[in-house]
Parts: C-alpha cells; sequence; structure tokens
C-alpha cells in the first residue's frame, strides 16, 4: 500500500512495549498534513488547542487503541535479557523475531479490532540494553542502545512500511537517545498562557517541560528515576503479583522516610540534565538494594515505599532542574502537571505525587482532560515519529537529549 507523498491524511499504527515489559500498545493515528514544531503550535485535535495558532493543515486524531499483553513465558525471558551480564546470543537472535511476530499480531489485532487498515507502522521495539553515557569498550568510547523486534517481519505480517530504531540516530549526534516522546508533548501541550510539565509514568518515569511562550530549542525534558520499574519489581517479589492494582497495597502501608531519604542520595537524581535511565539504574540491583534497607518491614509498607520513591524523584526533578530554572525567566510560569502512563492508573501514586507538589504550586492534571487517554499516548508519539521518518523529516529535540542538531530517526523496513 503506497503513501502518498502529500497525502490528505493517513493512518499509522504507534507500537510501543516499555521498560515494565508488561505488553504491547498500539494507537492508530490518522495524520493529516505536515507536522511542524515552531512557537506555541499544538495539535488542533486537542480541545483546549483550539483557537491557538496550530498549523493549519495539521491534524492529528486517535482512532483507537488498545494494549496486548505479553505471554506470561515471553515477559520472563524480556525481563531475563534486559541488562543482563550474560546471554545466549542464539536465545537472544529468537525473541528479537519472536517480538517481531507479535507486534505484528498486535497491529493486526489492532486493525481488526477497530475495523481499519492502516499504511504505516512505527515501532519502538523492547529495549533490552540503553547506555546513554559513553564507555570505553575494545579501545573506543561508546554510547550504545538496543531495542529487539524484528522490524522486517512486521513489515512482511502487516504488509506495510515499518519505522523502527528510533534512538540510535539521535545518540550518532550526541545525544541521550531519550527522551523521544517530548516532539509529542510539544505539539500537543505548548501553551501562550502556561508554562507545563508533562510528566510520563511508564516503566522509567521522563517529562517535558515546556514554559509558556516557548520556542522548541526552549523545552526541557528527561528522565527522573524509576516510574512503575521499582513498584512493580518490589510487588511481584513480595506478592507474587505483576503490579500493584490501582496503588490498593501501597494504599494499606506506610512509606519508610529513612530509606526513602537514603535512596534519594542516589547519583542520578542529583544529575543535571539531559540524562536518561533504564534497568541499568534501576532494575535488579536496585530492587536489591532497596529491600535490603528496607529490613524486616511490612511488606506492604516496602511497596508504599517503593511508590513514594517514584513520587519523591519526580516532585525532586521538577524543583531542582525545572522551577529553579524558571526563577530567571519567570514568564515561563510553570502552574500544570500533566501525567500519562501506567502510573497515571495508581491512584495512590498520584495522590502521592499531588501531596509532594502542592508546595510547588503546581496543578496534577491527567492527559485525559485534553484528550489523550493516558495509557495511549507514547504510542500515539512513536506514530507521529514514524510519520516524521516517512517524510525525512527530523523528530529529535536537541533541548531534550543533548544531541548536536536534529535528526531524522528511525531506519524503514519495506514489505
Amino acid at each position: 500500500m503506497a503513501l502518498r507523498p502529500r497525502d490528505a491524511g493517513i493512518i499509522v499504527a504507534g507500537v510501543m512495549s516499555g521498560t515494565s515489559a508488561d505488553g504491547i500498545n498500539v494507537a492508530l493515528v490518522r495524520i493529516s498534513g505536515r507536522l511542524e514544531v515552531g512557537p506555541h503550535q499544538a495539535n488542533n485535535a486537542v480541545p483546549e488547542s483550539r483557537g491557538r495558532s496550530a498549523p493549519v493543515h495539521t491534524k492529528l486524531d486517535l482512532l483507537g487503541h488498545d494494549e496486548y499483553p505479553y505471554p506470561r513465558n515471553v515477559r520472563a525471558a524480556v525481563l531475563a535479557a534486559m541488562n543482563a551480564p550474560r546471554a545466549s546470543v542464539a536465545d537472544l537472535a529468537r525473541l528479537n523475531f519472536l517480538l517481531g511476530e507479535l507486534y505484528a499480531d498486535a497491529v493486526l489485532a489492532a486493525q481488526h479490532q477497530f475495523k481499519l487498515r492502516v499504511q504505516l507502522v512505527g515501532c519502538h521495539g523492547q529495549t533490552l540494553y540503553h547506555q546513554s553515557a559513553a564507555r570505553r569498550f575494545l579501545g573506543r568510547k561508546l554510547a550504545v542502545t538496543w531495542q529487539t523486534g524484528e522490524a522486517a517481519v512486521i513489515a512482511a505480517r502487516v504488509g506495510v512500511p515499518v519505522v523502527s530504531d528510533f534512538r540510535p540516530a539521535d545518540m550518532a549526534v550526541g545525544g541521550n537517545g531519550a527522551p523521544l516522546v517530548p516532539f509529542l508533548d510539544y505539539l500537543l501541550f505548548a501553551s501562550p498562557r502556561a508554562g507545563r510539565v508533562v510528566q510520563n509514568i511508564g516503566g522509567i518515569a521522563n517529562l517535558t517541560a515546556i514554559p509558556a511562550k516557548s520556542a522548541a530549542a526552549d523545552v526541557i525534558a528527561f528522565d527522573t528515576g524509576p516510574g512503575n520499574m521499582v513498584i512493580d519489581a518490589v510487588t511481584e517479589k513480595l506478592f507474587g503479583r505483576p503490579y500493584d492494582r490501582d496503588g490498593n497495597i501501597a494504599a494499606s502501608g506506610v512509606p519508610d522516610e529513612d530509606v526513602l531519604g537514603r535512596v534519594m542520595r542516589v547519583k542520578f537524581f542529583r544529575q543535571r540534565p539531559p540524562k536518561s535511565a533504564g534497568r541499568e539504574q534501576f532494575g535488579r540491583e536496585f530492587v536489591q538494594q532497596l529491600l535490603h534497607l528496607s529490613g524486616r518491614a511490612r511488606k506492604q509498607d516496602i511497596v508504599a515505599t517503593a511508590t513514594a520513591l517514584t513520587a519523591r524523584s519526580i516532585a525532586d526533578a521538577i524543583h531542582r532542574f525545572v522551577l529553579k530554572r524558571a526563577k530567571d525567566r519567570p514568564k515561563a510560569s510553570y502552574r500544570e502537571i500533566i501525567v500519562s502512563g501506567g502510573g497515571a492508573r495508581n491512584h495512590t501514586l498520584i495522590a502521592m505525587l499531588a501531596r509532594e507538589l502542592a508546595p510547588l504550586s503546581l496543578q496534577v492534571r491527567l492527559s485525559e482532560e485534553f484528550g489523550l487517554p493516558s495509557a495511549a499516548k507514547e504510542a500515539v508519539a512513536f506514530a507521529v515519529l514514524a510519520h516524521q521518518t516517512w517524510h525525512r523529516r527530523p523528530s529529535n529535540v536537541p533541548s531534550a537529549t543533548g544531541a548536536k542538531h536534529p535528526a531524522v530517526l528511525g531506519t524503514i523496513s519495506y514489505p
């Protein structure tokens, strides 16, 4: 199915599987016109953006989205492969092709569910390793990343081009390769009236700070630390459940302030952006340290402490790296934090976050209030990034990733 160079609107499937490794999110998005990122521009499909200086011919319509869980044995294999000190090359190759099949299954299921045909797929892939800071290897200092899930398999199965492997192009020009969602955040949420912090809470939590009346070069974006990753790991270890549904376990516990204080001394939280994180920082070893520090505390209290850690690290990052910087720019006037991602469904986490942010005078809102379901946001982002790549247009935000200049992201696989 060919795409017209000047299409009136194409349907793109965005496919996202995050560091929590709980499954595959698919969003089907109709994208019309040319996506531009300039001062005060925002998506005119979002209710609050109407009447602003959005590009006349730009529109995003979310046509449908859903999540397709990994089979339990696949999730176990993915988690075992992430940041693994040793792994079988044969098993990694098999996992790459298996995930390609599962991503294709998810796109085909979404097409069937919503009775639509996509013309392009943007697939983030499953991150197995992400090292944004250069380290010496065989005589060279290298920053590296690896997202698995064979795009050629998806293209062959779905029958349309697939854009994948988004991060390396940004890293090749000196960036962290993350976060990449700020392109969408700016497009949707830039406002001439109020500065906004757009906070995604997936496995890792990341923010995009958009000052009022800003250009894309003014955007600050970085990973704040653990999102759901540590909460999920602790819940699975102590209760045999993959996650704390609605935050019910944490709600029955009390966070340990001493443990929180000690964990918040981890170097990552003090590191200035741009910065990115993954299981390399907040995976097995970190969880073991948290459990060790918690000693014989009640299991519910340990889950509450892990949940409070996410809330506190987000608030600390906003205070330390966003609001302090904004003091020199009063027009930035940050007033809102817009939360999305799986963590938005954790009511205890959101309540803790609201308490942590209260002294900062930031109102907590959910992306649903702006017409974007929180669970769909990252998948929508990769649909948009794929559309940019297909049209040979850059979509990294150098002020967010630290890249030397804008870059066209990803590689294209053809059916």
